[in-house]
Parts: C-alpha cells; sequence; structure tokens
C-alpha cells in the first residue's frame, strides 16, 4: 500500500484521520486472513516522512533533527501499530485467531549505487512556487523538482534495493502463522562495511522494496496497491483500455518507459522482476478492489 492511501489530499494529516482512513484496507486485508492466505503487508511513507523530516526543521533550535533513516524507521513503528492495531481488532471482531506483528526492517544498499549523484524519489507534500522559495532560502541542500499540474516536491536518492536483511526472520514467522507488516516505507537503507551495517540518508521505492521480500520469502503473489485500477493501454487518452492480464513476453506492448517515475514505472518494474524470479502473478490493482483484484475480477495481472 502506498503512504497516500493513509493520508489524503486536504487532510491535516493528524494520526486519527490517517487511522480512520486505513480502516476499508484493514477490511480488506482480514479477507484475505479469512481465506486462509498467509499476508505480509508493506506500505510507503512519502507524506509521513515528508512531514517528520519537516518538523524536523521546524524544531531544530529546541531538538536535534534525525537522518532520514532514522526518520524512516519512526514511521515504521508508528504506521505499523496503526495497521497491527486496527487488522488486529478486526481479525477479533471477526473471531479469527491470528497473531500481527510490525518489524522494522532494513534494505542493504551499494553505496556507490549512482542513485546518490541523482535524486528522484519524492517525499513529504507538495509546495507551491511561492513556498519553494522560502524552502530554498531555508533549506539549500534539498533538491525540489516541479511536478507538472500538481506543484513541487522534495526528492532524495532512490537506490536499488539489494537484500532485505530481515528475511529470513519474516519468513519463519509467516511460517509460524503471524500476519507481518514489513519494509514500511521501502525498509531503512543501510550500507555495509566491513561486516558493519550503517543507516545511510536515501529512501528505497517502497514496490521495488517489496518485490525483494516476496522474492525472499518465497511469495506466490505480489499484489500493489495504488488509487487506480491497473495499468491502461493508450492511458490518458480517449481509448485508453484497462489490461486484465498480460504475460511477460507482452509487457513491451504498454510502453513501460513512457511510464512516470515515482507513479506506476516502479510498480511494473517490481512485477516484471518478481515474475522473472519465479513469482506465479504480480497484481497492480485499485486498494479499494483488494479482494476482486486477488480474484482475477479487477486489476492488472502479470504473469510468466
Amino acid at each position: 500500500m502506498g503512504g497516500n492511501a493513509l493520508l489524503r489530499g486536504g487532510q491535516s494529516g493528524s494520526f486519527e484521520e490517517q487511522h480512520a482512513n486505513f480502516q476499508p484496507a484493514a477490511s480488506k486485508i482480514a479477507d484475505l486472513v479469512q481465506k486462509d492466505y498467509k499476508v505480509v503487508v508493506t506500505h510507503g511513507n512519502g507524506p509521513q516522512i515528508g512531514y517528520i523530516l519537516l518538523k524536523n526543521e521546524i524544531a531544530k533550535k529546541y531538538a536535534p533533527p534525525f537522518p532520514i533513516d532514522a526518520c524512516g524507521a519512526q514511521t515504521q513503528g508508528w504506521i505499523g501499530y496503526m495497521i497491527q492495531q486496527s487488522l488486529k481488532n478486526i481479525l477479533n471482531a471477526r473471531g479469527l485467531e491470528k497473531e500481527v506483528i510490525t518489524l522494522i526492517t532494513r534494505v542493504k544498499v551499494d553505496k556507490n549505487d549512482p542513485a546518490f549523484q541523482n535524486p528522484t524519489k519524492p517525499i513529504g507534500p507538495f509546495f507551491n512556487k511561492d513556498q519553494v522559495a522560502s524552502i530554498m532560502h531555508e533549506q539549500p541542500d534539498w533538491i525540489i523538482k516541479e511536478y507538472e499540474g500538481k506543484g513541487f516536491r522534495r526528492v532524495v536518492p532512490s537506490p536499488m534495493p539489494l537484500q532485505i536483511i530481515e528475511s529470513k526472520a519474516i519468513r519463519t514467522m509467516v511460517d509460524v502463522g503471524f500476519l507481518v507488516i514489513a519494509c514500511g516505507g521501502g525498509g531503512i537503507p543501510v550500507i555495509e562495511k566491513n561486516g558493519v551495517s550503517t543507516g545511510i540518508d536515501a529512501v528505497i521505492d517502497k514496490d521495488l522494496a517489496s518485490e525483494r521480500l516476496a522474492t525472499l520469502i518465497g511469495a506466490t503473489k505480489l499484489i500493489l496497491l495504488t488509487d487506480v485500477d491497473g495499468l491502461y493501454d493508450n492511458y490518458g487518452k480517449s481509448n485508453q483500455q484497462l489490461v486484465s492480464k498480460i504475460r511477460l513476453n507482452e509487457i513491451n506492448k504498454l510502453k513501460i518507459a513512457d511510464l512516470a517515475e515515482g507513479d506506476m514505472g516502479p510498480k511494473v518494474r517490481a512485477s516484471l522482476t518478481f515474475i522473472e524470479n519465479g513469482g506465479k502473478e504480480a497484481v497492480i490493482g485499485n486498494l479499494k478492489r483488494l479482494s476482486e483484484s486477488l480474484d482475477g475480477t479487477a486489476g492488472t495481472h502479470i504473469v510468466p
């Protein structure tokens, strides 16, 4: 699930709002448990970590700001708590015996990844043109990118995820029956040198991290949820048409290179990689139609 599934446009971003926003999704996930699926939930944190970083800057005269990796861990904790408690309450109400746990998850990246020279990952809220001038005065090291029709947003490096460090622990918990919430916000990026792991200022794409985790724990399905119904042929044109099912060797027909970076592009790349690595099915679908996406009546299904 994307971070925007929890925080919607026009809202203040309070915990109460985000908790309320998640309840429909919690019900959908509980449906999967009721159907005896083994479930691992991953989630984004773009808006949430952006607000934490903003709070850091506002309060830096009174409390030292934390680096991005530590802020990512913070979002994993409180968003995970919110998801965990919501799911457990719904499962209990349905009489389902299921333990739910949130795991702070680290993801190994390459310190020489070219992404560190070309920041592209958007975090935090959108700003208007007037706000950008003030922000750049206060934060000259920030890189801000314009998104046509939406405004301006901060971007940070987004290195490729190499290894989910806690993947074995996650698989073990799934095997004994836990519903696990992991890789929040794409996981905490760490580099390793001489056997020592160190956090680094970056944000890993949640979809690519979810693929890594799904592959490493041997998942058969990867479901990437967003606010649209799936992939469209001729997207944005009068003759656009939802692609319900497509095979790996047919995917080039959709002109993937044209898909927006930071939007559907990472979801498509994650889906393709998952299938190439032995996954049985990858689904891109609407969060509101999770059950239908799972049973094949909604979403885009990518298969070998």
